[in-house]
């Protein structure tokens, strides 16, 4: 038999797993040992969670009295320094199962018994804002422990991220939180990456190319929600690939009410049939946002950037096209001009290459602004695959930063110049402006007639 039908021996075995509940628990017992086992990896997954930047400890299936019977939350972390203890318990769920509600509120009251700080979770449910926790619980019970959620894609992220740009000191726990990566990419893990649009997706559909798409609708804020979660995990992935943090572009008051950001874009939706989200990613010349047209099955890529401050209107157009050597040429360009209102000028970029005058309306005014947009096929299917909504946002984004943005820089103006001798032409000064009174800073020759 050729050899190239071996399996390697891994660390974590994809083998043998039977069933959610073996998994759930082989996902927990792995993660939950790296954790401890590769410091620099646990640190990046408790610390923003508020525990101290200490030794991590780990158990699974804790038992704990309620009520009359006993609770076995999935897992237990507790993390150490000097004096200090910070303690969470830890519920898991993997493939398609979803939190509890009940389970969650037990938990909860186990932890405030048990003096514990936090209760974590973790599944493929994605939340559409970070912060926000999926599933609704009972409000009282928050006041002395706290609730967090990461989704799987979110420590696979920070799983790569550690490995490959931030660095692990010890090559051997490297090769272990490698192997840890290794299991969670497996589709066997349990891991998955967001692979549906609810079951809602197809009416909304059909609701919005009729025209009879309501805000009162359920299926809207089910959909929306669906959609902001789909490109916060656009984010993620591209983060693994990028090794930066990217998070979605919302304003404080979305971040800090979800339900503003939700009804906002029920009302986008209903009323031009379009949702838009953003991105922002560190060094970006600015925000990445995308646009879903469920009308048009169109999906718009597009960036806002600033024009230079200076040179005429087609030298600001000539910076801009030649940062966009490798971008496609059915890329949109769109100007704006200063104090105008309504859109600007719009050409493909393969026009302007060949006439920058295209994106210049009135050369008397001054352009303040380039837009840069490029559009491709939004899929129809719920799920993934070819044909498929989520995978036509994905490949969106991707091929956008790839081809576009990532190629665009801020415009910097030009530190001033120092003129050299010859380029300094001395000025006549008026006979009425010679001071002819004698100062202590004359020689003797001064007085001289």
């Amino acid at each position: 038999m050729s050899e190239d039908t071996w399996l390697a021996a891994r660390l974590i075995p994809t083998s043998g797993i039977n069933g959610a509940e073996e998994q759930e628990r082989r996902a927990t017992s792995a993660l939950l040992a790296v954790m401890c086992a590769v410091r620099e990896f646990g640190r990046a997954l408790t610390q923003p969670l508020g525990a101290p930047a200490g030794n991590v400890q780990a158990y699974i299936e804790v038992p704990f009295k309620l009520g009359d019977g006993k609770a076995f939350p999935d897992g237990l972390i507790r993390v150490s320094r000097g004096q200090r203890e910070w303690t969470a318990l830890v519920e898991v769920k993997t493939g398609g199962n979803e939190l509890r509600t009940e389970q969650l509120e037990n938990y909860l009251d186990i932890a405030r018994e048990q003096g514990f700080d936090a209760l974590i979770t973790i599944s493929n449910q994605i939340p559409p804002v970070p912060g926000q926790h999926p599933t609704a619980v009972d409000k009282r019970r928050l006041k002395k422990v706290a609730l967090h959620h990461l989704p799987w894609s979110e420590v696979l992220t920070t799983a790569v991220m550690q490995k490959e740009y931030r660095g692990v000191a010890d090559p051997d726990q490297a090769w272990v939180l490698g192997e840890l990566i290794r299991y969670l990419e497996h589709p066997k893990s349990g891991a998955l990456e967001f692979s549906d649009m609810g079951p809602n997706w197809v009416t909304l559909r059909e609701s919005v190319g009729a025209g009879t798409l309501r805000a009162t609708d359920a299926a809207a804020a089910d959909v929306v929600g669906r959609f902001d979660a789909l490109v916060r995990f656009a984010g993620l992935k591209l983060g693994r690939r990028l090794g930066t943090e990217i998070v979605p572009a919302l304003s404080r008051r979305e971040l800090a009410e979800p339900a503003v950001r939700t009804q906002a874009l029920v009302a986008q939706l209903t009323s031009n049939g379009t949702m838009m989200a953003g991105l922002r990613i560190p060094g970006a010349v600015g925000a990445l946002f995308i646009t879903a047209d469920v009308r048009a099955a169109r999906i718009t890529c597009h960036v806002d950037v600033d024009a230079p401050r200076e040179g005429r209107p087609t030298t600001r157009v000539n910076w801009l096209v030649r940062q966009l050597k490798q971008a496609p040429e059915n890329v949109r360009l769109e100007s704006f001009a200063a104090y105008s209102r309504g859109p600007g000028n719009a050409e493909l970029l393969k026009a302007v290459r060949e006439n920058p005058g295209l994106l210049i309306g009135d050369p008397s005014k001054e352009l303040k602004a380039f837009r840069v947009a490029a559009n491709s096929t939004a899929g129809t299917k719920r799920g993934t695959g070819r044909g498929a909504f989520i995978d036509s946002v994905l490949t969106a984004v991707d091929d956008f930063y790839e081809q576009v943005l990532q190629n665009l820089k801020p415009w910097m103006q030009a530190p001033p110049r120092l003129r050299s001798p010859e380029e300094v032409v001395a000025e006549p000064v008026p006979p009425s402006l010679i001071s002819t009174a004698i100062s202590s800073q004359d020689g003797p020759e001064a007085g001289a007639p």
